[in-house]
Formats: structure tokens, sequence, C-alpha cells
């Protein structure tokens, strides 16, 4: 396994250890509290630049790389970068009200962001990835990037 996609998974392995063992509350809609972030997003601006390298990996290897045995990492790369930034985008805003909707727009708008968005366009146009590749929590923010490409390539089957 290449060093990136195990930093990656390790990352997001943190991420759900941290989910699942904080201490629940009670099912009652969180009030947005002002400030654009919370206290933990120093360590998510770093776990962001690992999904981006993953995603970039995956994206800039050869078009062979995404089919056969070599396709779970093109797909496992573009998964955690977006089921990370459409949870988020949907994260932020609830805890953070509009400052938090303006902050992480701003966050997932680098430059970085906007090439994976292009190349994940052109994958799917080249019908190597539809949305339900990534499956849930990925699948709904990458169905909104390639909504108005068109396929015009058979990828792995031609």
């Amino acid at each position: 396994m290449k060093p990136v996609w195990l930093i990656a998974w390790a990352a997001a392995l943190l991420l759900v250890a941290v989910w699942t063992f904080t201490p629940k509350t009670p099912d009652v809609a969180p009030v947005a509290d002002g400030k654009p972030y919370g206290s933990d997003e120093p360590y998510l601006i770093d776990a962001r630049k690992l999904w981006r390298k993953a995603a970039m990996t995956a994206l800039d290897n050869a078009w062979s790389s995404r089919c056969g045995e070599a396709r779970k990492d093109f797909i496992a790369g573009l998964y955690f970068y977006y089921y990370n930034r459409e949870g988020q985008n949907e994260l932020y805003p609830r805890l953070h009200g509009k400052p938090g909707a303006d902050y992480i727009a701003t966050v997932w708008s680098s430059a970085d962001d906007k090439r994976i968005d292009r190349l994940t366009q052109e994958a799917y146009a080249r019908g190597y990835l539809k949305p339900d590749d990534l499956g849930a929590g990925a699948d709904k923010l990458v169905a909104v990037i390639v909504k108005d490409e068109r396929v015009i390539g058979t990828g792995c089957a031609g």
C-alpha cells in the first residue's frame, strides 16, 4: 500500500474513532455558536492536506490505473477527499451558522480543490467514474460536481 493511502486511511480512522468514542449528546439540534470553526480546526487543516494529496495522487496516475486491481486505490483516494468535504460542508453551517458556512466554503475552494473537481469531471466524462462508485457520504457532492458533464467515453469497458 502506498504511504499516502496509509496516511489518508489513518486520518480517516482517527476521525471515526473520535466520532465514535466522544460522549453522545441528546438528539437536540445544535445551536450555531457564531464562530467560524471549533478548537479542533488545526488538526482538520492538516487532514485536509492529506485528503487533497490522496485525491491528487489518484487523479494524476495513468488512466490505466483506474481499472482492474488498481481501481480500488483510485476510488479510495477520491472517497476520502469527497466524503470529508461533503461532511464538513454539512456540519460547519449546522455547528457554526453563517460564519461556519462561509469559512468552510472558502476552505474547500482552493486552487487544488478546483483542480480535483475538474479532473473528477474529466474522469466522469471519460467513463472512469460514477458518483455511486464512491458510496454514501461522497456520492451526493460528486453528483453535483459532474451534473453538467456528458459521458463520452467507456472507461474501463473500452
